[in-house]
């Protein structure tokens, strides 16, 4: 079998342009990989156990990595000392690698109270099964507060709104959800609330009977109601207290014209007849007859 010759030249100067176009790429990919300089690393503090919401740092508990500098974390520490006994405000995972904004103060206690913000307090009530939408209430959740009692002034019992988007801070013991979100059944539930909403639930946990109503956490617009009374379950009118009138500012008294004293009317004068004599009117006269006589005087 005879090769043509022409055929063997092109392919013998495809297969020498190939293999200078390889060793070129070849030497530019070995060039580039030398004057690359190796990335500087640096230590990173990580988890060595999960690490709950109100767990204290201990040395036990973390320890130091090394990790190239270019992927160390903002707000990560390089120093274990700098870490303990501080409370954690979020869950961190094992070998995760441990963020200012997870912690809180040193010396701020652990439990709660490092999750209670400066301004805000945390107050506890009772609840039951009933009471705690049936064990649905988890921390991180938010709920409105009822209160029924018998206000002053009311002959009958109501029930109203005291407060309104209030945050769930632990429920029991629980400080957080697991994975599986199940419901937790305890009796006393603890709220992130104001001074002044402390006092207000305070207040209806000792009037009356307080309940709290689960809401959405996405929804923080406040509801305007008016509360309601017994009467309003039975179709009846509401009624409102008897409020008590105020007192009538006095008018002032316009001068009333003072009577004047009207002199009495003199007597009509009667002309004055004799004894013994008569008064006889004829037209516009007037004549005394005496008795005994025949004619009298004209007047």
């Amino acid at each position: 079998m005879r090769l043509d010759k022409k055929f063997v030249l092109v392919v013998g100067i495809s297969l020498g342009w190939a293999l200078l176009v390889s060793a070129a790429f070849y030497r530019m990919a070995r060039s580039g990989t030398r004057s690359r300089p190796a990335s500087a690393e640096k230590d990173v503090v990580v988890a060595t156990q999960p690490l709950e919401m109100g767990a204290v740092i201990k040395a036990d508990s973390i320890k130091s990595i090394r990790m190239p500098e270019p992927l160390v974390p903002r707000g990560s520490f390089s120093k274990k000392e700098d870490l303990l006994d501080r409370p954690v405000i979020s869950p961190i995972q094992p070998d995760e690698p441990i963020l200012e904004a997870r912690l809180a103060v040193r010396g701020s206690g652990g439990g709660v109270a490092p999750l209670i913000p400066p301004g805000m307090r945390a107050i506890s009530v009772r609840v039951n099964e009933v009471v705690g939408v049936a064990g649905f209430v988890l921390p991180g959740m938010r709920v409105d507060v009822l209160v029924t009692g018998r206000p002053p002034g009311h002959e009958e019992t109501m029930t109203t709104t005291v407060l309104q988007n209030i945050p769930v801070l632990s429920v029991g013991q629980t400080l957080q959800v697991d994975a599986k979100s199940q419901s937790i059944k305890a009796p006393v539930v603890t709220l992130l609330v104001t001074p002044l909403q402390a006092e207000a639930l305070t207040l209806a946990d000792n009037q009356g009977h307080i309940q709290l109503v689960l809401r959405n956490s996405t929804d923080h617009q406040r509801a305007e109601t008016a509360g309601w009374q017994v009467s309003q379950l039975y179709g009846q009118v509401r009624r409102e207290p008897p409020t008590p009138k105020a007192p009538r500012p006095a008018e002032p008294r316009s001068a009333e014209p003072r009577p004047v004293a009207v002199p009495p009317a003199a007597p009509a004068r009667v002309p004055e007849t004799p004894s013994d004599g008569i008064l006889v009117i004829r037209g516009n006269q007037k004549v005394v007859e005496t008795v005994g006589s025949k004619t009298g005087g004209a007047q």
